[in-house]
């Protein structure tokens, strides 16, 4: 068709493997979520529009993930002065948005399994400001000095495209395949059977939006090169070295999300079927559909023509409300908004600490959404939790940028909300001028952020520490689940199916209507899972006793999450469990079996407030199994061969024969191991700084742990009040189990615990 010209797949291809060699040197991590399957099912992807390296990532992206070619929209000027350079252009998929003939261009495209890139907004929107004072979509134009509507060419090729298709299906219908068969050739496709296939496959638009995290603003190498090579620069090229410079030549997330696909077809209503259908009918031509002298020849196309474009209309605000719902929000995005908060109730200064935690209660709340991305950091609690203490790496660098630029003074732990982050700035200045601005508009359109942070800042002086111990709670449970994730990637996968582990490995919380006075915390041991231990803590919640099932890090999820933890990271599960539950109840008991005893001896050395008791089962400080004085050889031979090789080691796993293979791990990491022995010494040395109440039960034939450890842990732990006992059995399970009654044992020691007026 006149005006056509192809893509150059050579070049193409070429120029996406240059991109990837040149993407392992950027300081840019580009990470595209496309869970739905949004890549194939799409046809139109529509992009915001921030820096100007967004008009050639995503399609590069897209073809990475799919190996199809695509095309995107560029501005025209870049097509004149330099024909190599337009050449260039051209060959790898670009095309000028002032070219006669684009949406024809783009259609034949479509109709080849191509797609299409667009960027609607038209330009750099630098201000994030896609909202005006009516809560209507609308973007800042330069040209016109004035906030405008978002182009609609996506949308009308998507709609002028599905009625073709509508129009191939109908003169198969109507018998006419000599009508197929030319439109075909015209297009360029092999076969007819081809376009038959396509036309019966709707045209969809994804939705998509590119993040960046964080905003830095501070000079460059880029901007100080171009003033040595070009003399002074205007502020506007100055700026957009400096802001675009930072994203790609610093550690920048760059997150691409493609929403959820928006069919094209025209079926709002009855009329907008009918006039799809009628248009189809007599549709000449593929190009007939984007010209307007066709829809102007006659007094019903120029109905036709009113009612389609309400339809395109629809079809962009539909898009460009999902492109702006799909943000991935970030901690530089709920503290922007909460700093604006404090301006919105006349705050000239807010405490460190209280923003830190407002922006955790708001991330919480988010947290609970299922129409709201999170930044990956936002799940990960090992990280976000330093919240609650006033702290994080990733709060600090953004309070250091907010004093850096200005907005924000230090007082102490106070944060003075300085006159400029009130000001307005020019369109072309405020991404250095002011960036809390700009994270602050970015979220803007999504209704969870802003009813999140309302409620954070409504709601912050009511919590309770108990509200804070159920937020915490739900932490334990997110850590679990991004641990699982973060251990079934390719290279876990085929241990993680040889696994038989099927019992619920969650973390546990259970409170009762008419709680004791003393809590439990449970610790289960070595490569097993908070599961080990629920038979037992459903006996105590049915003796009214509130209890709270700590998962130990690295357990519970895959033998290569166990293999990356130390045994204090095992403390640190003991430690957070314990936290939580003391919100409840101001005495708690610590129940520990195998290495959950060791470490709740440990935990109990520490001799932390409200601890009422103790008790020790099947605590590990002798082992059966004497080959485990050769694990800090092995351990020390997988460490050299790692340092010197990409091998894992030596024996990175053994196997394991489990009492419960629905609990425990199928494979212990030596490793893992190697921290267990270093676990036991330090236990040894801290038993005399145990105080509380304790029992100790034991297996008097146990097979894993020599029964000669209770006594060791009986004669040297310094409580006056305690008592051991044997349990007769071989096996060592036996609180699972539930052997001799143990279960019973512990039960009237607690009861005992919980009836005593004091505690040691």
């Amino acid at each position: 068709m006149q005006g056509y010209f192809d893509l150059n797949p050579q070049v193409y291809d070429r120029c996406v493997r240059l991109f990837e060699r040149g993407r392992k040197l950027l300081g840019v991590r580009i990470q595209m979520h496309h869970e739905q399957g949004q890549i194939d099912a799409g046809d139109i992807f529509l992009f915001n529009h921030f820096a100007r390296a967004e008009t050639f990532i995503p399609q590069y992206c897209i073809y990475e993930a799919t190996g199809t070619l695509c095309r995107s929209v560029a501005a025209g000027e870049l097509f004149r002065g330099n024909e190599r350079l337009a050449g260039l252009l051209r060959d790898v998929g670009a095309v000028p948005n002032d070219h006669p003939a684009l949406l024809i261009l783009l259609a034949i495209d479509l109709l080849k399994g191509r797609k299409v890139v667009f960027f609607p907004e038209g330009g750099m929107v630098k201000d994030r400001q896609v909202v005006d004072a009516d809560g209507r979509y609308s973007v800042y134009s330069r040209a016109a000095s004035a906030r405008r509507k978002h182009h609609s060419g996506a949308a009308r090729l998507a709609v002028g495209l599905q009625i073709f298709k509508l129009a191939v299906l109908a003169r198969l219908e109507r018998a006419r395949q000599a009508d197929v068969e030319r439109w075909a050739e015209q297009i360029g496709l092999p076969s007819v059977q081809l376009l038959i296939e396509r036309a019966r496959r709707p045209v969809t638009v994804v939705p998509a939006n590119i993040t960046f995290y964080p905003l830095r603003t501070d000079d460059n190498f880029l901007r100080r090169g171009a003033d040595l090579v070009f003399g002074k620069l205007s502020p506007r090229a100055t700026e957009e070295l400096i802001i675009e410079g930072n994203l790609f030549f610093k550690a920048t997330d760059m997150d691409i999300r493609l929403g959820a696909p928006v069919r094209a077809d025209v079926d709002s209503n009855l009329i907008d079927r009918y006039t799809a259908r009628l248009l189809a009918r007599h549709l000449p031509s593929l190009e007939a559909i984007y010209t307007r002298e066709w829809f102007a020849a006659s007094l019903p196309r120029r109905f036709a023509a009113r009612r389609l474009d309400r339809a395109i209309e629809r079809l962009r605000d539909r898009c460009m409300r999902d492109i702006y719902r799909t943000v991935t929000v970030n901690l530089s995005h709920l503290a922007a908004r909460l700093l604006i908060i404090a301006l919105e109730h006349g705050m000239a200064r807010l405490d460190r600490h209280r923003l830190a935690r407002l922006i955790y209660v708001a991330l919480k709340k988010l947290q609970t959404r299922d129409d709201v991305y999170l930044h990956r950091s936002l799940y990960n609690p090992q990280l976000y939790r330093q919240l609650v203490d006033g702290d994080w790496q990733e709060l600090r660098e953004f309070l250091d940028s907010a004093v850096a630029h200005e907005l924000i003074a230090r007082d102490g732990d106070a944060l003075l909300l300085l006159d400029k982050l009130r000001q307005d700035h020019d369109f072309d200045s405020v991404r250095i001028e002011n960036p809390i601005e700009v994270y602050a508009n970015e979220v803007t359109p999504i209704d969870a952020v802003r009813d999140a942070t309302a409620s954070a800042w409504d709601t912050f002086d009511a919590l309770t520490a108990r509200d804070f111990a159920a937020l915490a709670f739900d932490d334990l449970r997110i850590e679990h689940e991004w641990d699982r994730r973060l251990f079934d990637k390719d290279r876990h996968r085929e241990m993680n199916a040889r696994e038989t582990a099927t019992a619920d490995a969650s973390p546990f919380l259970l409170l009762g209507e008419r709680p004791r006075r003393v809590g439990v915390l449970l610790a289960h041991g070595f490569l097993a899972s908070p599961a080990e231990v629920r038979p037992l803590a459903e006996r105590l919640h049915a003796a009214n006793f509130r209890v709270l099932g700590v998962r130990l890090r690295g357990h519970g999820t895959s033998p290569w999450d166990l293999r990356e933890r130390a045994w204090r990271d095992w403390l640190d599960s003991v430690r957070r469990g314990y936290d939580i539950l003391h919100a409840y109840c101001d005495e708690i008991c610590l129940v520990g079996f195998s290495t959950g005893a060791a470490l709740s001896l440990v935990h109990a050395a520490e001799q932390p407030s409200g601890l009422a008791g103790l008790v020790a089962c099947s605590t590990p400080v002798r082992f059966r199994n004497r080959n485990l004085r050769f694990v800090p050889f092995v351990h020390g031979a997988n460490q050299i061969i790692e340092w010197v090789s990409s091998h894992e080691g030596v024996m990175p796993f053994r196997p394991n024969d489990p009492e419960h293979p629905d609990i425990n791990y199928r494979h212990m990491p030596v490793r893992g191991l190697w921290e267990l022995t270093r676990m036991v010494s330090h236990v040894k040395d801290r038993l005399p700084a145990v105080r509380c109440p304790a029992l100790i039960l034991q297996a008097d034939d146990d097979h894993v742990v020599d029964p000669d450890s209770a006594q060791q842990v009986y004669t040297r732990i310094g409580s006056v009040e305690k008592s051991l006992y044997y349990i007769p059995t071989r096996r060592h399970g036996i609180v699972n189990e539930n052997i001799g009654n143990t279960h019973l044992h512990i039960v009237e020691f607690l009861e005992r615990i919980d009836a005593a007026d004091v505690t040691n």
